[in-house]
């Protein structure tokens, strides 16, 4: 006997499965496949609303560029920002959010002044951005000193293996950190300062623990599972003679030239 098959007989649904991303953070996962990314995002500053958060969920960029080296500096709207992306997540490419990096206001200059300003990154870390843009990078200790202040002193990659113990330092045998000159030389880091306090806030925004949190939040490609993405920005002569230097520091990830800013420094009213 012949089977046959009724018109009416149900159809399966062949729907897409969903895409699950591999990494928290979509630029560190292009990267990593030596892929180039792609961003969004005025130098300027942006709207930082949870409606606006919502909305640039769907974006096709693979970050998204919030510029607070001129635009305000505002804590309180990046934390509703990043909760509004959460409401509308996924993404299209099965990340919790989008990529937040976010351009510091201070500039690289030199060591005292991102040591200074330090507060700034933890701010930012603080409400849950992926990553921070250093402006206006010009020395490699500036950079290392960058690199410090958004680690946490438990992850010991690239650190001085020299630096005394946390028992001699107690004694006062010593520091953590380097005071010296900025010379031109490779240096090994010193530890991190960020402290621990803001997890509870930018752990959810990341969809993990506290603890892991804490684990995950350093910088790639320093450390193969970190989610965190520091960048900085050359925008000088000085930044760009020592470009080598500066992108040799362990813990940056990527770097972009300010051309607006590069152009004035050269005599150039306009672009």
């Amino acid at each position: 006997m012949l089977a046959s098959l009724s018109v009416n007989s149900p159809i399966v649904d062949q729907k897409e499965k969903p895409v699950v991303a591999s990494r928290i953070n979509r630029a560190i996962e292009l990267l990593a496949q030596d892929q180039a990314i792609y961003y969004v995002g005025a130098h300027s500053g942006h709207v930082l609303t949870r409606a606006q958060g919502r909305e640039d969920a769907g974006t096709w960029a693979d970050y998204i560029n919030i510029g607070m080296e001129h635009g305000a500096f505002d804590m309180a709207g990046l934390e509703e920002y990043l909760r509004g992306m959460v409401e509308a997540g996924p993404t299209r490419s099965g990340h919790r959010t989008p990529t937040i990096i976010v351009e510091a206001p201070v500039n690289g200059t030199d060591i005292a002044n991102v040591r200074y300003n330090a507060w700034q990154f933890r701010q930012i870390l603080g409400r849950g951005a992926h990553g921070v843009l250093l402006c206006q990078a010009e020395t490699p200790g500036a950079v290392r000193a960058f690199v410090e202040s958004c680690r946490y002193p438990h992850h010991l990659e690239a650190v001085d293996p020299f630096m005394p113990t946390p028992l001699e330092r107690m004694r006062g045998e010593g520091g953590a950190h380097r005071n010296g000159a900025d010379a031109g030389e490779a240096k090994p880091l010193g530890l991190g300062t960020r402290g621990r306090g803001s997890e509870s806030s930018a752990a959810p925004i990341w969809g993990v623990s506290e603890p892991e949190y804490r684990e995950l939040c350093d910088p790639w490609p320093l450390s193969q599972r970190g989610e965190l993405l520091l960048g900085v920005k050359l925008e000088s002569p000085e930044g760009i003679a020592r470009c080598e230097e500066i992108l040799s520091v362990p813990g940056i990830g990527f770097a972009e030239l300010g051309p607006g800013d590069l152009s004035l420094a050269l005599g150039y009213r306009e672009m």
